[in-house]
């Protein structure tokens, strides 16, 4: 598992962003750059299960089974990742759940003179870089549009 990292400026405050990632709403827009049907189900709270959704190319839902480890509100996210979604079975072990099971993805709010930096942290298979460096940004960007609006 390799660690990567991606930040952007947004002319927001920390909360006002926060709230733009979560929201039910807003998190669909901003996450459309991995998958345009993105949502999830579940809360935000430290140790709330969390699914992240969406449908795949043959038309099945599918996604991520998580936790969310901590939340310090407009500070930190910390999310671990514990399986697959396959249609509405959890997958939690064998094969398909190894290279996932136990990767975090972070985010990091820091707001300094009416700016927040959001800096998210992931772990992921090299085979997944090309992937995230492109679609990362794009996600981000939009995160952006949606704070700053």
């Amino acid at each position: 598992m390799q660690k990567k990292q991606y930040r952007i400026d947004i002319h927001a405050s920390a909360e006002k962003v926060s709230n733009t990632m979560i929201g039910k709403e807003t998190y669909r827009q901003w996450t459309a750059a991995f998958n345009a049907t993105s949502d999830f189900e579940g809360g935000w709270n430290t140790g709330d299960k969390i699914c992240f959704t969406g449908v795949g190319k043959e038309g099945k839902r599918e996604g991520m089974v998580a936790v969310i480890e901590q939340h310090l509100p407009n500070k930190y996210i910390s999310i671990k990742h514990l399986g697959i979604l396959d249609g509405d079975k959890e997958i939690m072990e064998g094969p398909a759940v190894e290279a996932w099971a136990g990767a975090h993805e972070n985010y990091s709010f820091d707001e300094q003179n009416g700016i927040t930096t959001v800096r998210v942290d992931i772990d992921t298979e090299a085979q997944y870089l090309d992937y995230f460096d492109e679609t990362w940004p794009k996600a981000l960007k939009k995160l952006k549009e949606l704070s700053e609006a």
